[in-house]
């Protein structure tokens, strides 16, 4: 995430609205038939659907190895701190018996 508050995703978002607008725009303005524009508009449309399916396909696979990545550090945070835990039992059960004997 950028220091602004946007983050790529965004960024990539809006260029694409912004490619869709303006496309939009220039069909409406050119002289051609009704077929032509529609074949151009469905033409754009399909473009602009299947990049979004691929940034969210791309996205999707960006979070699943971040959760992943976070399960592994979890499981290895909680493997140390039961390893910390029975040290430290270890530890005081030896104490204990030293100060029961002495």
């Amino acid at each position: 995430m950028r220091e602004d508050g946007y983050g790529s995703g965004t960024i990539l978002l809006s260029f694409l609205l912004g490619g869709v607008v303006g496309a939009g725009l220039a069909l409406l303005i050119a002289p051609q038939s009704g077929a032509e524009t529609r074949r151009k508009i469905k033409d754009i449309a399909d473009d602009v659907k299947e990049r979004t399916n691929k940034y969210i396909d791309e996205t999707r696979e960006k979070v699943a190895g971040a959760v992943d990545e976070g399960k592994e550090y979890y499981e290895e945070k909680k493997s140390l701190i039961k390893s910390a835990i029975e040290a430290g039992k270890e530890a005081y059960e030896k104490e204990k018996e030293k100060f029961a004997k002495g």
